[in-house]
């Protein structure tokens, strides 16, 4: 689920190049534009906030990978950012829990934590601890931040950070590393990577980690 996103569609990518790969399901409000679909790709347009949509097509998979997640949250209202970033998620892991999903992989933030007093960091907090109530075999959460994008989608404030995030390596060391901003095919290669390595529950993964599973 989210496929058409920035990170979404770089992880896809990655699978759909995988020939260990059999079979591959997006769920979206719209389809991932692909000049040739291949043949174990199905693609389903579904309400994201009504799971009766698309639970009936959850059968048969091993892994679940969850990029959903509002671009910009301070141009939404507070209820709509919890309704897509929070409670839709929720929703899509439980459904996929119940038919028989072992792992289920998140793009999420670093820093979050259900006790900050940040709303968009106390969200996705409380988010990562439901889904750890949820049990999966596995349950990896990804921890990027900034995420380093080609073109600039939201305006004047993002393409600043764009040119000047990377400067900032010098001064992210050590613990600060995980602030270093990640280039979004790195992140999804990353997060696509990660399904093949044999591991067992809760895994919280960051920048260092992103660089590893290149």
């Amino acid at each position: 689920m989210g496929a058409t996103g920035a990170v979404g569609s770089a992880a896809l990518n990655r699978l759909l190049s995988d020939e260990g790969v059999s079979k591959i399901l997006t769920l979206g409000r719209r389809a991932v534009e692909l000049k040739e679909p291949p043949t174990h790709l199905e693609q389903a347009l579904i309400d994201i906030h009504d799971p009766s949509t698309y639970s009936d097509h959850i059968t048969d998979y091993q892994t679940a990978i969850c990029t959903l997640g509002v671009g910009e949250p301070s141009k939404v209202s507070k209820a709509d950012f919890i309704a897509i970033d929070k409670v839709a998620v929720l929703n899509f892991a439980k459904a996929c829990k119940t038919n028989g999903v072992k792992q289920f992989h998140l793009l999420s933030s670093v820093g979050v934590s259900s006790r900050s007093r940040n709303y968009y960091l106390r969200t996705k907090g409380e988010l990562n601890d439901e889904l750890v109530k949820l049990q999966f075999e596995r349950l990896s959460i990804f921890q990027p931040s900034m995420i380093l994008t080609p073109q600039n989608r939201y305006g004047f404030t993002q393409g600043l950070m764009l040119k000047l995030w990377p400067k900032l390596d010098f001064i992210l060391q050590n613990g600060l590393r995980k602030y270093r901003g990640i280039k979004v095919e790195m992140l999804g290669r990353a997060i696509a990577n990660n399904i093949f390595i044999e591991k067992e529950g809760v895994e919280y993964l960051q920048y260092d980690d992103f660089l590893h599973l290149q």
